[in-house]
């Protein structure tokens, strides 16, 4: 009797020595990266179409394109995982959280069943006592990974208008929306356009929303919450997209209870905030809240896409996004990952957030939250330092720049990107062009800052100075 055939030991070493090149690749990529441009130049993006074309017949030696996308998508890539790129809450992943993500995608689990990957299912729930101990939510949560806040917003608040309409009777799973009782949505005037996005998704148009005032950081003004009767969800922010401020959510819970209201806590930077001893009183009484969204590829920086919903009913939770069939085991005898969740099919994102957790400890991410905040004080300090104006508050890890009217603002921002020192974006506060810098990034330094901000007052001075060379020639 024959035995089985082993693999094709050619094949096997074909394989490896892929990775090997791959990882090689990345590494002299990531090598790099601190000194390389941090935006993308023009010949890089004229260049992409290398990779375009008709798909061929027969295919292509895998060897042969990955040294393409190396060539050609490397320098097509923004610098987004180096230490100068302040463009927008995006974190650069901790190198810990990349090896595991290496090593999650060699094993290509699917994580929505216990049976389908052990190792998934049973790091969500490790993970996610963790998530709520550092976060300081009550500890018997339920929660779900999902691709970013948005995601984790619609989960939420899918879980939401099922506890707020089954108090009023109806059960949104088996009835769905036609005739449901009208649930009033009240959100801030800054609101972040996801969540608008969300509340579509969800049925709810613009029409049921209520937007409460903000005052001049962005922060809710929780006094003129209106006084609804019937099923109502209030969606608090932590951490304005542009000046970090946060809402007052313990005040915003204990007016939105007392009217039987439902608090959702879009978090997806800020939420961090209450992991540092000096940040927390930014977030006091976030615990009160009914449900939050945040992201974990934002400042806990790991790999995108990571994102987490938590919700203080998880029966609410799992009756949303529950999913029954003949072929799927018994959700009550272990943590089945696709119970909790919008996805069936998807990646272990738990085992990054493991890593990261587990390499920096609760005082590794107090600091990592701490330093970045204290590296945006240091860019604003400089700002004001060389005469400009700084638009917020600097109380996390956001700051709003001014370098004049609107159309010098705009061609410095301009002339920062083409630069390449570092990258920032722009915004508009408070009907004024502003630059956003961000500080999001575990690998940024004392050093970066500096070395950024000598080359963004370099180039505000030629900016004023050009101005006034052609004023005067008027």
């Amino acid at each position: 009797m024959e035995s089985t055939p082993s693999p094709n030991s050619h094949s096997q070493n074909e394989y490896t020595q892929l990775l090997s090149d791959a990882a090689s690749r990345a590494s002299r990529y990531l090598a790099t990266i601190r000194e390389r441009h941090v935006g993308v130049a023009g010949d890089a993006l004229y260049n992409l179409a290398a990779l375009g074309g008709p798909l061929s017949l027969h295919g292509e030696d895998p060897r042969f394109l990955l040294k393409l996308l190396d060539q050609i998508g490397s320098p097509a890539t923004i610098a987004s995982a180096g230490a100068r790129f302040f463009g927008g809450v995006v974190g650069g992943a901790l190198p810990v959280t990349v090896a595991a993500h290496w090593l999650a995608d060699a094993w290509d689990q699917n994580a929505c069943l216990f049976d389908l990957s052990p190792v998934s299912a049973y790091l969500e729930d490790v993970v996610l006592a963790w998530l709520l101990n550092l976060l300081g939510l009550p500890p018997d949560c339920g929660g779900a990974f999902v691709t970013g806040t948005q995601m984790a917003d619609v989960t939420a608040l899918a879980a939401a208008r099922y506890a707020v309409l089954l108090k009023s009777g109806w059960d949104v799973q088996s009835d769905g929306m036609f005739g449901a009782p009208p649930v009033t949505i009240i959100v801030g005037e800054e609101v972040h356009a996801t969540m608008w996005k969300a509340l579509a998704l969800l049925g709810f148009g613009r029409s049921r929303v209520r937007v409460v005032p903000a005052d001049s950081q962005g922060r809710m003004r929780a006094s003129e919450i209106p006084r609804t009767q019937g099923p109502a969800i209030v969606c608090a922010q932590i951490g304005n997209v542009n000046t970090g401020a946060c809402d007052p959510v313990g005040e915003i819970c204990d007016i939105a209870h007392a009217l039987d209201a439902w608090v959702h806590v879009d978090g997806a930077f800020g939420l961090w905030a209450a992991t540092s001893p000096a940040r927390k009183h930014l977030v006091d009484g976030v615990a009160c809240a009914d449900s939050w969204a945040t992201d974990a590829h934002k400042w806990l920086n790991v790999p995108h896409d990571s994102g987490i919903a938590i919700v203080r009913e998880p029966e609410a939770l799992r009756r949303a996004m529950s999913i029954t069939a003949s072929y799927y085991p018994d959700p009550a005898s272990k943590r089945e990952p696709m119970q909790w969740g919008l996805e069936s099919s998807r990646r272990a994102r738990a085992i990054e957030i493991w890593a990261a957790l587990r390499s920096l400890g609760k005082d590794g991410v107090a600091d990592l939250i701490e330093r970045t905040c204290r590296h945006a004080a240091m860019f604003a300090e400089g700002f004001r330092a060389a005469g400009y104006e700084v638009l917020n508050d600097v109380v996390l890890n956001q700051v709003l720049v001014s370098f004049g009217d609107d159309g010098s603002t705009a061609r410095i921002i301009s002339a920062i990107q083409e630069e390449g020192t570092c990258w920032c974006g722009g915004t508009l506060w408070k009907g004024r062009k502003a630059m956003r810098v961000s500080v999001s990034s575990w690998a940024t330094t004392e050093a970066d800052v500096t070395r950024s901000l000598d080359a963004i007052l370099a180039i505000a001075a030629r900016e004023s100075k050009s101005e006034s060379q052609s004023a005067s020639q008027l």
